[in-house]
């Protein structure tokens, strides 16, 4: 039973903290509220076993693979995207050993460096030190970098039509707010991001690491599965029936999901974006993104995508990163909206801004 409900109003999205009394298996990552912030020790997780001899991928009751269950990518946070510098003509395979563990720390330190207020409020109210946060498995990850193609680990380059939409973008938003960690400049509620406003994190950043919220939870039924997630709280149906895309004047956050098993692998194929959720500011009549679910040990399912839009990038590229099972994290309420005092007082601090110089002149 929740004994406690925090909502913080942050600058960026809203953080809701819900401390439980003991349930058996569950856990959530060392924190302590009103109380001395702790560091958990780093400890190395250990990249995943290679099936045993002769073990199968389990089958749902129907005949399908399993993979469903309660997941995480907590260790992946401060994995980087794309290869770090240092690490020219590697392969993120061949980056093992002492070499990772190397690298493992340095992350580790750097996330402690770039996220102060995680060890707490410095009036002494409150510490929040991964109490909301898996701050603790921050850079933890058991791979140096995510892009797996190109080999080289690097995004490829934009193409001049992206560039050029890029350019219109920024010329739009001159003189006006570009961040939520800005106090001026913000004209209305458009003015930030979908983040910031409790709607969506987009495909695939609903399922990329934050600093909290890194639950998610697959459910399969026979001609479907759904992905919930925990931070924004959504869910992707996702049919698997073969039935075509929707119209390409119908456009979605999240876009239009059609799924189909290759072997052991669910493949899902997303299309329909509106252009305010493309990934990467790619274009909402082109980009495509093929995810691949396959699970690789008993608690391990693989999560690879390949991004695809001849009109933002020269060729297509892939990232992959785990999902780790582990049930006894299930997905926890995100009551973003309830506690989203930010968007006003921001809001209303520009207001004030406002009027403090008019009253100047």
């Amino acid at each position: 039973m929740t004994r406690l409900l925090t909502v913080l109003g942050t600058s960026a999205a809203v953080i809701v903290v819900a401390l439980s009394a003991p349930i058996a298996g569950q856990t959530r990552s060392a924190g302590v509220i009103g109380g001395a912030s702790q560091t958990p020790p780093i400890v190395i997780p250990k990249p995943p076993k290679a099936p045993r001899a002769g073990w199968v991928p389990p089958k749902t009751a129907w005949g399908d693979p399993d993979i469903s269950g309660n997941f995480t990518n907590k260790y992946e946070q401060g994995t980087p995207m794309e290869r770090p510098a240092g690490l020219e003509g590697k392969r993120v395979d061949d980056v093992r050993g002492d070499e990772l563990n190397q690298l493992v720390q340095a992350r580790q330190k750097l996330a402690e460096e770039r996220a102060p207020f995680l060890a707490g409020d410095p009036t002494g109210r409150i510490r929040g030190n991964g109490a909301f946060s898996d701050r603790g498995e921050m850079g933890k990850g058991n791979r140096a970098w995510m892009v797996i193609d190109p080999a080289d680990g690097r995004i490829p380059p934009t193409t001049a039509q992206a560039q050029q939409r890029a350019a219109a973008r920024a010329a739009a938003r001159t003189g006006r707010a570009t961040s939520s960690f800005s106090n001026t400049g913000f004209d209305s509620y458009l003015d930030f991001s979908l983040y910031d406003r409790c709607i969506t994190r987009g495909l695939p950043g609903s399922m990329l690491p934050a600093i909290y919220g890194d639950s998610y939870h697959i459910v399969q039924g026979p001609g479907y599965v759904a992905i919930r997630y925990e931070m924004i709280h959504e869910t992707r149906v996702i049919p698997l029936d073969n039935r075509p895309h929707v119209s390409g004047k119908l456009h979605l956050d999240m876009g239009d999901a059609r799924g189909h098993w290759e072997g052991n692998t669910l493949v899902v194929e997303t299309t329909n974006f509106r252009e305010r959720t493309a990934y990467r500011q790619a274009s909402q009549e082109s980009l495509k993104l093929i995810e691949r679910f396959t699970r690789t040990a008993p608690d391990v399912v693989e999560w690879t995508v390949t991004v695809d839009d001849p009109a933002t990038w020269v060729r297509p590229w892939t990232f992959s990163l785990p999902l780790t099972i582990a049930d006894h994290e299930p997905v926890m309420e995100y009551a973003c909206h309830e506690g989203n005092y930010a968007m006003h007082n921001m809001l209303s601090g520009a207001r004030a801004d406002e009027r403090a110089a008019a009253g100047a002149r």
